[in-house]
């Protein structure tokens, strides 16, 4: 990364290359987090602060484009931002700033910027029709971005993460475990409602690619039992790292 400020236009600048695509198995398991840089940035470097810059930008995109679905069509003409229609549209623009996050491999960016986007996913979700693939692999994401910060290593691979060369102090403080900690709770009580709502049928075709199964009922049964699944999925790698950090008294739950 150089020391180039972002580029106008919402274009990640030379300093910050779009994510390299994943050596990740494509499984429903597998997050497809990209690979992060080898160090992390130096505190208060340009470079780090045309990060968080490039970060907040785009987080305050995503903010509006919420907001603009809620205002008048009328209103929406006064400025160039388009309110969201889906929550697959969210997710999108979501799962770019969780690849640019990762790849900073710069804790002290990653931990406040994901436990933000994890508690903007709970604000976001409720208000749309189900998206289950799209909203099942942004979460796959910060599962596994939330549980590899926890260990100071890659959960699927085990590689040691940037940052983490001196030991866990540049992880997760206990207040943020805490806080970690109720985000994952509240989503996967909020999944379980959000799922059994009514789908929306415009967003089901957007998510399979216009196809029909022909034996509907059969395809229907397979497809609910695949959420079922992925809805007792969500951030499970997070919660078995955080049993194993936070102190706890009777089972899960309580910091002592």
């Amino acid at each position: 990364m150089d020391e180039q400020a972002p580029e106008p236009g919402g274009f990640l600048p030379p300093s910050l290359p779009s994510p390299a695509p994943s050596n990740a198995s494509t499984s429903s398991t597998r997050s497809n987090l990209p690979h992060p840089r080898s160090h992390q940035l130096r505190a208060g470097s340009a470079k780090e602060d045309a990060a968080r810059r490039y970060v907040e930008g785009r987080l305050l995109h995503v903010s509006r484009r919420y907001t603009k679905k809620f205002q008048p069509l009328e209103d929406s003409r006064v400025e160039d931002v388009k309110g969201y229609e889906s929550m697959a549209q969210v997710a999108k623009d979501l799962e770019e700033i969780i690849d640019v996050v990762w790849l900073s491999g710069t804790p002290s960016l990653q931990i406040p910027y994901l436990l933000s986007i994890a508690g903007s996913v709970n604000t976001y979700l409720p208000a749309f029709p189900p998206s289950p693939k799209s909203t099942f692999g942004l979460l796959r994401k910060l599962d596994h971005a939330f549980s590899s910060l926890l260990k100071g290593e890659d959960s699927d691979t085990g590689e040691l993460l940037p940052g983490f060369e001196r030991g866990m102090r540049a992880g997760m403080s206990k207040t943020d475990m805490v806080r970690c900690k109720g985000l994952v709770e509240a989503t996967r009580v909020l999944i379980v409602d959000v799922m059994n709502k009514e789908p929306d049928s415009v967003e089901d075709m957007d998510e399979n690619d216009g196809e029909t199964d022909l034996e509907e009922d059969s395809g229907m049964d397979i497809e609910e039992r695949k959420v079922e699944m992925d809805v007792a999925r969500v951030y499970e790698q997070t919660i078995v790292q955080l049993g194993a950090r936070l102190e706890v008294n009777g089972g899960f739950g309580v910091v002592s």
